[in-house]
């Protein structure tokens, strides 16, 4: 799927984690200083060998399940310039689960994917309960005529806690699968923590799609964890001490891709 390349060859998928947005708890009152994080964060993984990343509101605390009008507008402004930038393919994650103003963002922008966090599940976050987004993303997705816009689904994703606690993960999988993931996202509890290989391996088992570890992947797990995935979402790895409001450090992030591309040749 032309969509997908991005993820043919075991990609790492960098994150770049925007400093908090205007209107947010802990906005540093400068615009001007968030873009340019963002574009250091772009060169340092773009120069390390990442291939692709994704531009994401993860400083906005407290987490709000949509995006307020002045965070749209910034992440949108981010997005743009990290795009203009980039080399490599860009995804869009509008935090903690807005993927309708993710999309605007990835349609006006150009970006090749986004991701969505909550797409079949219903959770509950410090922003109350959140419910499936699926119909109501694929109607929208169809209506803009986005269809060349990969949506990367989470499942049972991190930060979070499942509102129904008996729906195994597999479930899960099956149903993103049914509703149009073009790929699934499996994370650990939270961030830094490592994508269960025994959940991994369920899923791969139930469901055709490509699979994309969504956190913890690092220098001692990269190897266990792509011979089971496509592709890993990686942002604390490459941070000195792996906090997300740091900055992508070169050295780290370089370590992490070559081992990738070690993985890559040995594999083929």
């Amino acid at each position: 799927m032309k969509k997908l390349t991005f993820l043919e060859d075991k990609s790492i998928i960098g994150m770049i984690h925007c400093l908090p947005l205007p209107g947010t708890m802990n906005y540093g009152g400068s615009m001007q200083q968030v873009i340019d994080r963002a574009l250091s964060d772009l060169e340092a993984m773009e120069k390390a060998g990442v291939d692709a990343v994704i531009v994401e509101n993860f400083c906005d605390k407290p987490a709000s399940a949509k995006l307020s009008p002045e965070q749209m507008a910034a992440l949108t402004t981010v997005s743009t310039l990290v795009k203009q930038k980039a080399t490599i393919p860009v995804g869009i994650d509008a935090a903690f689960c807005d993927p309708i103003a993710g999309l605007a963002i990835a349609v006006a922008v150009g970006a090749q994917f986004i991701r969505v966090p909550v797409f079949v599940d219903t959770v509950i976050t410090s922003d109350g309960i959140i419910h499936p987004c699926a119909v109501e993303l694929q109607r929208y997705r169809k209506l803009l005529g986005a269809e060349d816009i990969a949506l990367l689904c989470d499942i049972q994703t991190k930060h979070t806690f499942m509102l129904g606690s008996q729906i195994p993960i597999v479930e899960s999988a099956v149903m993103a699968r049914d509703c149009g993931a073009d790929a699934i996202i499996i994370t650990g509890a939270h961030t830094g923590s490592a994508s269960p290989v025994e959940t991994i391996r369920q899923v791969r088992q139930a469901v055709d799609l490509p699979l994309v570890a969504g956190s913890g992947v690092n220098l001692n797990n990269v190897t266990d964890q792509f011979s089971l995935v496509e592709a890993a979402i990686v942002g604390s790895a490459m941070k000195a001490h792996g906090k997300a409001e740091e900055p992508i450090d070169y050295a780290l992030a370089k370590a992490l891709a070559d081992k990738v591309n070690a993985y890559r040749s040995a594999k083929d």
